[in-house]
């Protein structure tokens, strides 16, 4: 069982502020600087280049790997990290629609990231063979899988509301109608329990400046099922996807299985910023991560909804489906949160009207939940976000 109390001394948090943001940024681990530093002076700078061997840092994408696999229910040698989510996800959807030549229909639900969609839409024109992206109400996905479908592309957990679609069951539903199924895990990931060679899922990409701790601009990563691996065509066929990269030939030829997924040349730095950050998550129970992120949902949510009956719960309210983070709907949802904000509880907006929490049980304990109820019933009840200052929207929300 993860003793959470020590797992939150592991982090900076400012002073006087509750966090309820790392669903979209995690806080700095305090190992992070100095782990950093030392790659910085001790390896670049005391190694160079030599940095490549000595330091391993040509190693570092699969090692880092398997530790998120671990996370995730990934079998060891099937995630690599690199690159950023958006080229993971053109990675995977590519590789996927090769899988399915005869058909033509990417299967998408409303609730996705934007960002999968326009990736998804980018793809298609480049290919121009007749592909459609099919984009239906997250509810209605399951009705829609049917003969027709090449790949069934999806966010486990809404980034809007907190919903979470049945990864098992949607990706039974995939391959019973010769579909392959493809999961966007940035908001599982680090958040809850996911089991991708159980559910049998065929791809999988995700972030790891979220939950996973691993600062701005950290890569993504993307896993492969073992009966992909080996054969599966890598849409972007980078240097060091190669089989033999400094062999320097001309001709690409894909490395062995989740190798040939990588594309660019290793951030060294952010994956220094990523080792610090699994160093901790080497020791969380996922099992019981999800079981206390729970606890701490279920306790803001009857908070909130006693104290602030102009907001309106817009996550689902049975636990199980729904991920670790709370949304709640306000008409005037910007300029509150900018109040909550100002008091010292952030979270984030979502348009057009969504207040969002995220619930990540390494920082946050049941007495933070029960400040920032106070404070955000503070805002409310005294309609403190009604100011000026509040109302001006920032580039970022």
């Amino acid at each position: 069982m993860t003793d959470f109390s020590k797992t939150k001394d592991m982090f900076h948090l400012p002073e006087g502020m509750i966090y309820l943001d790392g669903n979209s940024l995690g806080p700095l681990p305090k190992t992070a600087a100095a782990r950093i530093a030392r790659t910085v002076t001790d390896e670049w700078g005391e190694m160079v280049i030599t940095g490549w061997n000595r330091a391993e840092w040509m190693a570092q994408p699969s090692t880092m790997g398997d530790r998120i696999g671990r996370l995730i229910g990934a079998a060891p040698g099937h995630v690599v990290v690199g690159d950023t989510l958006s080229i993971k996800v053109y990675q995977a959807l590519a590789s996927a629609i090769d899988l399915v030549p005869d058909r033509k229909v990417i299967l998408t639900d409303s609730g996705n990231f934007p960002s999968d969609i326009y990736m998804a839409e980018g793809l298609i024109k480049s290919l121009s063979r007749g592909h459609e992206l099919r984009v239906v109400a997250p509810e209605d996905v399951a009705a829609h899988i049917d003969d027709d479908l090449a790949v069934l592309m999806l966010t486990q957990v809404d980034y809007r509301t907190g919903r979470m679609h049945d990864m098992a069951d949607l990706t039974q539903r995939a391959h019973s109608a010769g579909a392959i199924a493809m999961w966007d895990l940035a908001h599982s990931a680090g958040a809850l329990e996911v089991d991708l060679a159980g559910c049998d899922a065929d791809f999988a990409v995700g972030c790891t400046y979220k939950y996973l701790n691993a600062g701005p601009g950290a890569p993504a990563f993307i896993y492969v099922s073992p009966r992909h691996a080996a054969t599966v065509r890598p849409a972007l066929s980078g240097w060091l996807g190669h089989e033999a990269p400094f062999a320097f030939d001309l001709d690409y030829r894909p490395g062995a299985g989740i190798e040939r997924m990588r594309v660019g040349t290793p951030p060294v730095l952010q994956l220094a910023a990523l080792d610090a950050a699994l160093t901790i998550w080497d020791e969380v129970d996922m099992s019981a991560l999800r079981q206390q992120s729970i606890a701490l949902t279920e306790q803001f949510i009857v908070g909130v909804e006693a104290a602030c009956p102009d907001l309106e719960l817009a996550s689902p309210r049975d636990p199980e489906q729904r991920g670790s983070q709370v949304s709640f709907r306000f008409a005037q949802g910007y300029a509150a949160m900018q109040a909550c904000i100002a008091r010292g509880v952030v979270g984030d907006f979502r348009a057009p009207d969504i207040m969002r929490f995220g619930f990540t049980p390494l920082f946050i304990d049941e007495g933070d939940v029960d400040a920032a109820v106070a404070i955000i019933a503070e805002v409310m009840q005294k309609r403190l976000w009604d100011e000026p200052a509040y109302q001006r929207k920032a580039r970022v929300t």
